[in-house]
């Protein structure tokens, strides 16, 4: 986004929340239950900044995926802050990359403690890479449809093209059809 000297920012009071200050191992830990938590908001966030293009008007779905991350690290710490932090030592002195599958055993003591007490279970393999429609209950973009036709050439034999310009806010596609 290009910002000029009439482009308004928002405030820091519009900005500012509890940020979450965790390093890469605890990150790491809790994703999966993070993720399957906070796919709504997250997806909801993602889908607002695809569509409008513009960072200011997704601020408070930002806040609300920060909001959603966090409450999944506090109901970690109330309830399964032991089961957590072997599971995260196991992580940091397994493997130099945080490998999961030399700790699958502190692992499966989380997963039972986090879907026992959060309610959250953890997903299968693949589940993120999945294709999810989401229902939002945002306003959908506007589609235009132009429709130009032209002629054109092609070697020694006239070709009639039509070209339809399909102009969506958040994507511009063209559709060529030859007759």
């Amino acid at each position: 986004m290009v910002i000029t000297e009439k482009t308004t920012l928002p405030s820091d009071e519009e900005l500012t929340v509890q940020e979450i200050n965790v390093s890469w191992p605890l990150l790491q830990a809790a994703s999966f239950y993070i993720g399957k938590k906070c796919e709504w908001d997250n997806n909801e966030f993602m889908l607002c900044k695809q569509e409008t293009k513009d960072p200011r008007k997704c601020i408070q779905e930002g806040k609300n995926v920060t909001a959603c991350a966090l409450g999944v690290f506090q109901g970690i710490k109330k309830h399964c802050l032991d089961d957590f932090n072997k599971y995260v030592r196991c992580l940091e002195r397994s493997s130099g990359t945080l490998d999961m599958s030399f700790c699958r055993k502190t692992q499966a003591a989380l997963d039972n403690c986090v879907l026992t007490n959060l309610n959250i279970e953890r997903p299968p393999f693949g589940y993120f890479c999945e294709a999810k429609v989401h229902d939002s209950p945002r306003p959908k973009p506007e589609v235009y449809v132009f429709i130009v036709n032209a002629v054109r050439t092609a070697g020694l034999r006239g070709i009639e093209v039509t070209i339809i310009f399909v102009f969506v806010p958040w994507r511009i596609g063209n559709v060529y059809k030859c007759t």
